[in-house]
Order: C-alpha cells, then structure tokens, then sequence
C-alpha cells in the first residue's frame, strides 16, 4: 500500500514538475523571439519631432529610450507580449496556395496585447483595407517590389502558410512602427464554428440588422450564436454598399468580447482547455505559438482582466479608391493609442 501511494505522489511530482518546465520553456521562448530596439527608437524621434523631449533631467529616473511628451515621462513596457491574429478567407483545411497570389486575403486582422504589469488584455482591431506598406509578388513568386495598399492582400501575397504570415506580421509591424510581435495565429474562416462550439456558443444582442439570405438578423436582436450561424455574423457583409467591412468590424469586435468572457471561463474551470482548443484547430490554423506556449499563456491569463474597454478599433478615414475602399490610417490617434498600451507614464 505505501509503495502503491508512494508511486502515486511520485507521478503527480512529476506531471507538475514537467508542466512548471513547460511554461518556463514556453515563456523564454515567447520572450526570445522580438527585438523591442526599433520601435523605442523610433517613437523616441517622433517624440522629439511632434515637441516632446528627450533631455534627462537630474533627479529622475530615466532610462535609455525614455521620453517627454505633452509634460508626461514615457517609458516602453518590453514586458508586454503582442500577438497577430488574423482571419484568413477560405473555408477548407490549410492547404498550400495554388501560386504566389493564392495565400488567401486576411478579412479579420486583431493584435492581442498581453501586459503582465497590470495583468490587463487589450486588442485593437485593425481595418481589412488599411493601407499600408505591402510586398507584391507574382504569380510565380517573384518578387515584384513594396506598394501601397489594403493590408488584407498581403497574406494572399505567399503560400498561404508560414510565409504569408510571416509577411502580414512584417507588414502590421510596420504599420506600428516597427512594433515587435511575439507570435502569429492565422484561422481559416471555415474554423469559426470549431472555436464558436467550442465555448457552446455565445450570446449576444445583433449590431445590425443583416440579411443574407441564408442568415437574417435584426439589429437589437437577441443571438445565441452556435455552428454556422457564428461564421455568417461575423464573415457575411454586402459588398455591394459601401462601409460594409467598417460593420462587419464592429460586429467582430463585439463577438470578441463575449467570446473572450466565455474562453476565460472556461479555462478557469479547465486548464487544458486552450491546448484542447489547439488541438481541434490544428488543420485549419497555422501559427508559430507552440503547444509549450500556449501553456504558459494558458496560466498567465486566468489572473488578467478584458471587457470591452479594452478592446480599440484604429481610427481612420474611409476613401473610395480606384477599385475598392481604402482605410488611411489617423496617425496621430495611431501614435497616442501605442503610448496608452505600449509604454507606461513614470511618476
């Protein structure tokens, strides 16, 4: 009986041993993978350039990169983990692009922000036709050059696997003055009632009112969301009015939210639950987060705190463009949203 018991505490020891390594192994591999370098230099110019300084002034505290703006002392949190997610429009498995310009256009674009200073989760949500700095290949996968334009294309721009994700992360960093991101998740659209039912579904009021055919809601109505009824509220949009993606993100923001409340929940109550998860998307996801990683993410977040407060939508202008709409980004707006997630006020 005492070898029995003794063999039993000997396999919990181990199991617990062997779950505390992986998410030590899972943290320094996360915090390995960014170089915060850029970005602190670069809004540390534009600090200076839009009337901030950088003087270092005898009795504070202050630390290289540091800077002054509008009378606040500013430091980067390098802290922080910053993940890309991006909703990707096909309906199948992952399968390789069929050419250069196949990978598959990202609709839905989100940063996940995870800061362990004040254990609090902030996504911003990131307009399908935001323009910005994109590599163009050809069908072969020459390279062609840097052009202009709706951010969503550069993922079709690869083999709609690691490469076109690791170009939209370049291209989203970029965006965000070189904003260091620690990991990618690109999900195949067809993967949306997976992660819906996963939960057993989610409840919510309708944004708006929508009509597909296949799928009608009226705006105020309220949803109890399950299989594809999910994939129609936050994919289906009318691309033949105007401002339609605008919608479509607001509607993807709140799903979020309530999605976010329900994961959490059940994550508390199961710690396996986001590698289970994992698991049951591994066909329709690529994504450079290891199973190692998501187990320590799975730990930290049961203490961090989200609700819609925390969930930021780039602000912007929407233009009419030769073909179709095009999101410039309000730069300014862009800028003081990194400083209130990105960087912390030094008393």
């Amino acid at each position: 009986m005492f070898n029995l018991l003794l063999g039993v505490v000997v396999v919990i020891f181990v199991i617990a041993i062997s779950f505390l390594l992986l998410q030590i192994s899972g943290k320094n591999s996360l915090y390995s993978r960014a170089d915060d370098g850029e970005v602190i230099g670069t809004l540390s110019d534009m600090a200076v350039a839009l009337g901030g300084s950088i003087d270092v002034e005898e009795e504070e505290d202050w630390q290289e990169g540091d800077f002054r703006f509008e009378g606040v002392h500013y430091r980067y949190n390098s802290d922080i983990l910053t993940f890309l997610f991006m909703g990707v429009d096909k309906m199948t498995e992952v399968q390789d692009a069929e050419d250069g310009a196949d990978g598959g256009q990202s609709d839905a674009n989100f940063l996940l922000v995870l800061n362990p200073h004040n254990r609090k989760i902030s996504v911003i949500g990131i307009p399908r036709d935001t323009m910005t700095e994109v590599e163009v290949y050809d069908l072969d996968g020459s390279y062609l050059g840097m052009t202009k334009a709706q951010l969503a294309v550069q993922h079709g721009f690869g083999d709609g696997r690691k490469t076109s994700c690791e170009r939209s992360v370049k291209a989203v960093s970029n965006l965000f003055y070189r904003l260091p991101i620690h990991g990618y998740c690109a999900i195949n659209m067809g993967a949306i009632p997976l992660i819906n039912d996963a939960v057993g579904g989610v409840d919510l009021q309708a944004a708006e009112t929508l009509d597909f055919g296949e799928y009608r809601v009226t705006e105020g109505e309220q949803l109890h969301l399950e299989g594809m009824d999910a994939y129609y509220y936050l994919h289906n949009r009318d691309i033949n009015k105007a401002r339609t993606a605008d919608g479509r993100l607001k509607r993807q923001k709140q799903y979020l939210v309530a999605y976010a409340a329900k994961a959490l929940a059940a994550t508390k109550n199961d710690l396996t639950f986001p590698v289970s998860l994992y698991g049951i998307l591994s066909k329709y996801m690529v994504t450079d987060i290891s199973v190692d990683e998501v187990g320590y993410l799975a730990t930290q977040i049961l203490n961090y705190s989200f609700d819609s407060d925390d969930m930021y939508v780039l602000e912007g202008e929407i233009k009419d463009g030769e073909r179709f709409e095009e999101f410039y980004v309000d730069e300014d707006a862009l800028y003081r949203l990194i400083l209130k997630i990105f960087y912390e006020e030094i008393e």
